[in-house]
């Protein structure tokens, strides 16, 4: 049987948001009875953008992870709801069916990611209902995925096994998988928003100038073994991403120079600023 799926890639998300604006546009001042109720206006974002910024200047990074309920296999939420307020379709989709929920507000607690939200004025707990109802209309695609820019978001409509055989090839994930809830969320390029990098700029002296070193081999080594190698640009400039904060102790080894350069990584990027070859 096919189910419903998002895979979103990290790398592509800019923060136009306009997955979240065509999200509060189908929902506020609107009703869909036994999918949702009317999104309040203010202080809810069913779709959600994320930023993250790492690094010094001159060099930075900035990423955007898109974050809504994640539709799980095994949902939270629904083992707290009473009469069927939380219903699992077969399809995937998790809906909170507002004409049961009313009062519910446990829904909200017992939801991991945060995700779902309270609405005061109704005494309801909402969360995105993955455009169901558009969905059952013959739709082919949500209206975030619908209206995404550069692709970032993808609607699938496919089997589990066709699914497990995209997130091998592509290597996607989920958000804490050590939650157990089994999301139906998926995001390509993962590691962009939650790890650090080390960068710095080579330069040398050339007839008493000092000039950008391009095209220098720069080596990175944790206890012995090579984490990554890689060339300085046209600026001097190098990076390595995708490092585990928190990881420690590296040895950056720059051009034919015989000292590494030892490096503490922490929480945190690290930018090295100019460093002189010999």
């Amino acid at each position: 049987m096919k189910k419903w799926n998002l895979v979103i890639d990290v790398a592509k998300c800019f923060n136009c948001n306009g997955c979240a604006l065509a999200c509060h546009d189908e929902y506020y001042g609107n009703e869909f009875p036994g999918y949702a109720a009317e999104m309040q206006k203010h202080q809810h974002r069913w779709i959600n953008i994320l930023s993250r910024e790492t690094g010094q200047m001159p060099m930075v990074e900035v990423s955007y992870l898109p974050v809504m309920c994640n539709h799980c296999d095994n949902p939270p939420c629904m083992k707290v709801a009473k009469n069927g307020a939380v219903v699992k379709r077969d399809d995937g989709i998790v809906l909170i069916i507002p004409e049961k929920a009313r009062g519910q507000r446990e829904i909200v607690d017992a939801c991991p990611y945060k995700v779902a939200f309270w609405n005061e004025e109704k005494q309801l707990p909402q969360a995105w209902p993955f455009d169901a109802h558009l969905l059952d209309q013959g739709w082919t695609k949500t209206r975030g995925s619908q209206m995404c820019s550069t692709q970032a978001m993808r609607t699938l409509h496919v089997t589990d096994e066709e699914m497990q055989e995209l997130v091998k090839s592509e290597g996607l994930e989920v958000l804490n998988p050590e939650f157990g809830a089994k999301p139906r969320i998926y995001y390509r390029n993962l590691a962009r928003f939650f790890s650090v990098f080390i960068g710095g700029a080579l330069t040398v002296e050339v007839a008493g100038v000092v000039e950008c070193a391009a095209e220098v081999s720069v080596r990175l080594m944790q206890g012995g073994k090579l984490v990554g190698e890689t060339q300085s640009d046209t600026y001097g400039e190098f990076r390595f991403s995708n490092l585990k904060p928190g990881s420690g102790a590296y040895a950056l080894h720059a051009g034919k120079s015989p000292k590494p350069l030892e490096v503490d990584l922490k929480e945190q990027s690290i930018y090295l600023g100019a460093i002189a070859l010999a």
